[in-house]
């Protein structure tokens, strides 16, 4: 039975090149790899065109991420543009080289016209991850006035960096924010920590016990997701007792 599966797939697809007019070659990689080439042969040929290009253009990405970066320099240095700019400081946030990230978002953040929120929040993110908390600080001070800046992962990031240069009263009203219901986690369990760190165990296990009790009524997705962050909340809560 397996056998006439793969051998009407395969007339499927040889049908499709011959009536499609498309590359022979496609011919005898359908022949000599079965299952494999049909599978490539259905997904880049059969299925929307267009949703087969964007899907290999994120494969690229994904698996030579430089070549997303080199493509995006390319295109800046083409035209010079806000937005081509701001495409590549993305795609080295994304492959984490911060420090090349840092550079296209500052020059990007001269351009006085264009809503600078978001490169600042980038910014902010990149300076903490590379462990310059005095920028990190800067950066967020810049934020403080807009009132999307409560209750972010930005104004969070803003209170670990004043945590770590020692301003622990000033960064616990900023870490404070992100302990919502339902929601943060991750963050949850950091601000927890914080709590341990400073002596108030009180408020360190009313957060712990928030989380796990929120942990028994997530959806499957979300448990599989929050998985690592809940086992160390059940754990720290062990330890505590």
């Amino acid at each position: 039975m397996y056998y006439y599966l793969i051998f009407a797939l395969q007339a499927f697809c040889i049908y499709h090149v011959i009536k499609y007019r498309n590359q022979y070659y496609w011919i005898f990689l359908i022949l000599f790899i079965p299952v494999i080439g049909c599978l490539i042969y259905l997904v880049t040929q059969v299925y929307n065109k267009r949703d087969a290009n964007i899907i290999k253009e994120n494969l690229t990405s994904v698996l030579i991420p430089t070549k997303k970066v080199k493509d995006l320099e390319k295109r800046l240095q083409f035209s010079e543009t806000f937005q081509n700019r701001l495409d590549l400081a993305d795609a080295f946030f994304e492959m984490k080289d911060y420090k090349n990230a840092i550079t296209h978002y500052e020059v990007a953040l001269q351009d006085k016209s264009q809503n600078n929120y978001f490169i600042l929040e980038k910014l902010i993110a990149a300076y903490y991850n590379l462990k310059d908390y005095n920028n990190t600080i800067s950066y967020g001070a810049k934020l403080k006035s807009h009132p999307e800046f409560t209750q972010s992962k930005s104004e969070f990031i803003y209170g670990l960096a004043l945590h770590k240069t020692g301003q622990t009263n000033a960064a616990e009203k900023h870490l404070q924010s992100i302990d919502q219901r339902y929601s943060n986690y991750t963050e949850r369990l950091v601000l927890a920590k914080f709590y341990i760190e400073n002596n108030k165990l009180e408020a360190a296990k009313d957060i712990l016990n928030e989380i796990s009790t929120e942990s028994k009524h997530m959806t499957k997705p979300n448990k599989n997701k929050y998985r690592s962050t809940i086992n160390e909340v059940e754990k720290l809560l062990k330890s505590m007792y």
